[in-house]
């Protein structure tokens, strides 16, 4: 039986809620729609008065594919919603800054991402899943991938009907570098001789930057670099990179605004660089991350590059053994681009020196918890900016500048 209702506002997961609550996926606020309700969701939905925000998708693969779930909504509104996230997730503690601006990334501009493979009689189906399910929809017009990750499925169907196993679904990370695609294979066979050479003859085939088979490494035709400040960093396979190039740029503009004429800078949660080595153009940076092989990636690009200050590395788990205060005493300033969990052992020891702070979050959440840390021990928050490298989604990335008073 269908029912009526009206849209008031849209959950963290960008489902449109009435008054129940109910969910309705691909509404907006103040749209009157009609549906068929089971449980708490509403499906067969018809939107009875649509609201000015609403647009034509531009993706012809929106209504069946899982990447996007927010093309429905202009842009204009989509950063309205991302700022309105973010005050929503520090009103219950109290807090309040600025909101400068919304930075959000161009269609087709998305360099990493996973895709899925699953053999077929007549081939292979290569693509993201569907909404909700484990149907794969394929996505030659995509418009949210870069055109180099859209490019190279048909190497991906290849490497589909040779490595997949007959009823299981493979997955592949790719991410565009300077060089081409690199391509991260798991949930595959397992490897043998025979599949090495296949695999290797692939790699050159379809002229693939790095081609890696769960832990080990194919084939390496070109090193699958990419440009960090004035360095060329070469990631482990499948280690962590920010989606978008624009969305990298305008975080690193930001930290850099941040971090004024800081000499020394300890960066946390450092990955490969995409902070510390811009920031090396003038300040001497202390680098610490997890991830050995991420950090030797951002060691061997600062060595080879021109015209940088000292950076030193050190491997050390954050969560359990954070920098101690006694130790940040020693840095003008802190740059920390946490996990979507947060950072609230390290941000616990930040909260008892007096030192300038960007903090780089994936989670309005998460941050306001960290930063409701940081001002009760008397910082501020002087400024935030939402930068949207993952267009049309609900995720939220932002820069905060944090300053004792």
């Amino acid at each position: 039986m269908s029912t009526k209702h009206t849209i008031e506002r849209l959950g963290h997961r960008g489902d449109g809620i009435a008054m129940g609550p109910v969910f309705a996926p691909g509404t907006l606020p103040g749209e009157e729609i009609t549906g068929t309700l089971t449980g708490d969701r509403l499906s067969d939905i018809k939107i009875v008065t649509p609201s000015a925000d609403r647009v034509r998708p531009p993706c012809p693969h929106f209504k069946a594919c899982g990447g996007c779930s927010l093309q429905h909504a202009s842009d204009e509104f989509l950063a309205k919603w991302k700022a309105q996230t973010v005050r929503d997730a520090l009103s219950p503690h109290g807090l309040d800054a600025p909101i400068r601006h919304t930075i959000t990334s161009p269609a087709r501009s998305r360099r990493r991402a996973t895709l899925s493979g699953r053999r077929t009689k007549k081939g292979a189906l290569v693509g993201l899943h569907a909404r909700a399910s484990g149907a794969i929809v394929e996505i030659p017009e995509c418009q949210l991938l870069h055109p180099d990750l859209i490019a190279i499925i048909p190497a991906l169907q290849a490497l589909t009907i040779t490595g997949a196993s007959r009823k299981g679904e493979v997955s592949f990370a790719l991410t565009r570098s300077d060089a081409g695609v690199d391509v991260a294979v798991t949930d595959a066979k397992p490897l043998d001789g025979e599949l090495r050479v296949k695999l290797a003859a692939f790699a050159n085939r379809y002229d693939l930057a790095r081609l890696s088979w769960g832990d080990e490494l194919i084939a390496e035709c070109r090193a699958p670099a990419q440009t960090i400040g004035v360095a060329k960093v070469s990631p482990p396979a499948g280690a962590f990179l920010q989606a978008t190039e624009q969305g990298q740029n305008a975080l690193v503009a930001a930290v850099k605004e941040a971090m004024g004429s800081a000499k020394s800078i300890v960066d946390l949660f450092a990955g490969c660089g995409t902070f510390a080595l811009p920031l090396s153009q003038n300040s001497e940076i202390h680098a610490v991350e997890d991830d050995a092989d991420m950090l030797a990636a951002l060691d061997a690009g600062w060595r080879h590059a021109q015209g940088l200050k000292k950076i030193t590395c050190e491997t050390r788990d954050l969560f359990r053994r954070p920098l101690l205060a006694a130790e940040l005493k020693k840095v003008d300033a802190v740059v920390i681009d946490p996990p979507r969990a947060g950072a609230e052992a390290q941000i616990s020891e930040l909260a008892k020196g007096s030192t300038t702070i960007a903090m780089v979050s994936c989670n309005p959440t998460t941050f306001a918890r960290d930063a409701h840390i940081l001002c009760n021990a008397d910082y501020t928050i002087q400024w935030i900016d939402i930068i949207d490298q993952f267009r049309w989604s609900p995720h939220v990335e932002l820069v905060a500048l944090l300053s004792k008073k």
